[in-house]
């Protein structure tokens, strides 16, 4: 009797369940809507876009569908160009980002040297300026720089970062977040690791390289995510350094592809082209980045 009661299922636990499933999956509508939309609707012409608006033909990819929008979208701007130089851009800050803003966050966690806690404090004090009230003289400082290029197979020099590839990288490499994202993650492993490293003669540069960062995969993945999605979206300073199509990346280019038509399938192929690269990145890091969430946290 006991036995069979006890492997009765407590009907408020089923409830709990249906209504927690419910609620996920209103929440997963609800996000997914906008983006399952425009991406189907990219396939269509503007007049099914607006046949379909009020059914739900218009989350199917039903009626007239075809690849039209983005061959208009090829054909009506430099997609190609500035989808290379956001690549690159992106791809580069990331890599050189994670290198540097680790670098700094272990010298800060695991080293010891003067003026240690005052820079910690100028990097947590960095968090709460916006780029927006440093853009202007970081603008002026740039506009002056040189800068040695290869052009038509010699080294030239510049007189401006201006309309580079550069100058959309590297000012944005170190980024105050970041570093304090590894600092928080460094600074819970335990320091045991680090002296039983350097019992064996390491270095603090192998201590770096050998014992934290194969342990700190989840918080490498979370800064990528992060830097990804700030670099890719990167929309105000790319508008203030980049007058030219040649260095231009996709997010100032959606602007640009405004002016050229009245389309929205074809803008709506543009937007798909410039979102779907980040919901891969996304897809392709999304444990680690929750497992760095649920062990670090972003601790205040």
């Amino acid at each position: 009797m006991s036995a069979s009661s006890s492997s009765m299922v407590d009907p408020n636990f089923i409830y709990k369940r249906i209504l927690t499933y419910a609620v996920l999956v209103l929440l997963a509508y609800v996000f997914l809507f906008p983006l399952l939309f425009m991406v189907i609707s990219s396939f269509k012409p503007q007049q099914q876009i607006f046949a379909d608006l009020y059914s739900i033909r218009a989350l199917l990819p039903v009626g007239e569908v075809s690849l039209d929008n983005y061959r208009a979208v090829f054909r009506k701007s430099a997609i190609e160009t500035m989808f290379l130089n956001s690549v690159i851009i992106t791809g580069t800050t990331v890599v050189l980002g994670l290198l540097v803003n680790s670098l700094a966050a272990f010298a800060l966690s695991r080293l010891r040297w003067k003026g240690q806690q005052l820079m910690l404090t100028l990097v947590i004090a960095l968090l709460i300026i916006p780029f927006e009230a440093i853009s202007v003289p970081l603008l002026m400082l740039v506009a002056h720089l040189p800068w040695v290029g290869w052009e038509n197979g010699q080294f030239v020099l510049h007189g401006s970062w201006l309309n580079s590839l550069q100058v959309q990288i590297l000012p944005m490499v170190a980024n105050a977040f970041s570093i304090f994202l590894f600092y928080q993650f460094f600074r819970d492993i335990p320091k045991d690791f680090d002296e039983a490293a350097a019992i064996d003669g390491a270095s603090p540069w192998q201590i770096y390289w050998k014992v934290i960062v194969p342990m700190s995969w989840p918080v490498f993945a979370t800064v990528a995510i992060l830097q990804f999605l700030h670099m890719w979206n990167q929309y105000l300073w790319p508008i203030m350094v980049v007058q030219g199509e040649a260095a231009r990346p996709l997010q100032p280019g959606i602007q640009q592809f405004f002016g050229t038509t009245t389309e929205w399938g074809e803008i709506m192929a543009y937007a798909s082209m410039v979102t779907v690269p980040v919901l891969i990145v996304f897809l392709a890091f999304q444990k680690r980045f929750v497992r760095s969430m649920a062990s670090a946290g972003v601790k205040g």
